[in-house]
């Protein structure tokens, strides 16, 4: 089983944003930060999400455990539901994905377990602002 801890991170709200994506699996780790743009931290959490599915699917994983601190997306994920309908599009995409899996499981951790995720989102959001100046 392949397990993937995702954070999105934004440097304001909206601000610079970037998805931090820390994969183990099969005795080796992946580090990913990615840079997103200028976006809300909620929108982040599901970039941050779709992206690190989308990775997942690029690998061949057919098993994967997701952790996330968003309890946002965590519980969308769950209930394949969200209230906030701007964010519709992007649960949608993510469930799209995640059905592409033999097993997907997603649950939500503190973020105190999660630094790894979190510090690579952080250094995703330096990497966006790199890109402008």
């Amino acid at each position: 089983m392949i397990e993937v801890y995702i954070d999105g991170a934004s440097a304001g709200n909206p601000g610079p944003s970037g998805a931090g994506i820390f994969i183990k699996g099969s005795g080796s780790v992946e580090r990913h930060s990615i840079p997103l743009g200028t976006m809300e931290n909620h929108e982040a959490e599901y970039h941050a999400l779709i992206k690190a599915l989308e990775i997942c699917i690029e690998k061949g994983y057919r098993t994967v455990s997701f952790r996330t601190d968003s309890q946002l997306v965590s519980q969308a994920i769950e209930k394949e539901f969200v209230k906030n309908k701007r964010y519709s599009p992007l649960l949608e995409k993510a469930i799209e994905l995640s059905g592409k899996f033999d097993l997907f499981f997603l649950k939500w951790i503190p973020g105190s377990e999660n630094k790894s995720a979190d510090e690579l989102a952080r250094r995703a959001i330096r990497l966006n602002e790199g890109e402008h100046s």
